[in-house]
């Protein structure tokens, strides 16, 4: 339903296909800070596959230097740091790490907890303690940032994109358009959930691969359709959305499941980060079906006849993602 430009477009826009969804995939690591006493404050570092903060110049606020190691310890990388006066809110620590951004669970000295998530600039993540207190206004700005971050999770992941677009290029009509964006909704809903919250494993090699699998075979489905072979998947394609669904659901997984939110922080995060999937997936549609609209009516172009080089397009492209994945798979 849309044109070939577009698809160009999108491959041209797409990260490398190990760039996928652990902090070496997603480029998202996790920190614990918690404070020791009045002034002493602990910062754990769960992934051990970040670079190491080998001087802590220009990553501790103003007044605070790093104590030599003591009994202070989560067992994870990381030090130990005393203040000159108690953190406040408008202290930053700054993070040396050129990562997308990083997950923070705080434990203060008066038994609260909070946790935020903080982009990344491509040279440092900087943490702001004024979004790390409990509250209203951090509940707030808690939603915000995942809503943002679900946008930004479905616009910026090409192969779930390209799998909406393989599901109109494979719908005819509206109301069969409807039920198939409900059913990949509902689907990917079900499995994000389960996974966040534990009930479901997620190993993100396997599932990035079976998300190559499913473009692939979803693009065979449209080139057959063209050529007459009309299938259960063509005569009740959100069958095939509620399906694949699933798996997408345990690939959007990837960028929340265990990067460290406290337990309270997990629903919202996961019902804002769920709306911003959606946001983005919803807009992504609009502006196909608005592009498929102006290439009918202004450029004549009778878009079926585009469906089977876009299906060999996204055929081709998911096979070399397929291809790329498979041995990250191997060596799980």
């Amino acid at each position: 339903m849309t044109g070939a430009a577009l698809l160009a477009l999108l491959v041209a826009a797409a990260p490398t296909p190990a760039a996928a969804h652990d902090v070496d995939v997603t480029s998202v690591a996790r920190v614990f800070l918690d404070q020791i006493d009045d002034r002493r404050y602990l910062l754990s570092v769960v992934d051990t596959k970040v670079p190491p903060i080998v001087g802590t110049g220009g990553v501790l606020p103003p007044g605070c230097a790093p104590l030599p190691a003591g009994q202070y310890t989560r067992a994870l990388p990381g030090f130990t740091f005393e203040c000159a006066a108690p953190l406040t809110f408008d202290d930053v620590i700054t993070l040396p790490w050129p990562l997308a951004g990083v997950v923070v669970v705080a434990g203060w000295g008066d038994g609260t907890t909070a946790s935020a998530y903080f982009r990344g600039d491509g040279r440092a993540v900087p943490i702001r303690l004024q979004d790390l207190r409990a509250g209203a206004s951090s509940s707030a700005r808690l939603a915000g940032r995942y809503l943002v971050l679900g946008v930004e999770h479905i616009l910026f992941g090409v192969d779930h994109l390209l799998f909406v677009l393989g599901l109109l290029l494979l719908v005819q009509g509206l109301w069969p358009l409807v039920k198939t964006v409900t059913a990949f909704t509902v689907a990917h809903s079900i499995t994000l959930g389960a996974a966040v919250l534990g009930y479901v494993p997620v190993a993100s090699a396997p599932v990035e691969a079976a998300i190559a699998l499913s473009i692939v075979l979803l693009a065979r489905e449209i080139v057959m359709g063209h050529r007459g072979h009309v299938h259960l998947v063509h005569r009740r394609p959100w069958s095939v959305a509620l399906v694949f669904g699933l798996l997408h659901g345990l690939g959007f997984a990837g960028a929340l499941g265990e990067i460290g939110l406290r337990t309270a922080d997990i629903p919202p995060a996961l019902l804002f980060f769920n709306l911003g999937v959606e946001a983005g997936q919803l807009a992504f549609i609009a502006l196909l079906l608005a592009l498929n609209h102006v290439l009918s009516r202004a450029a004549r172009l009778v878009v079926p006849r585009l469906q089977p080089v876009l299906g060999y397009a996204l055929g081709a492209l998911a096979t070399l993602w397929l291809l790329d994945r498979l041995p990250a798979v191997w060596g799980a």
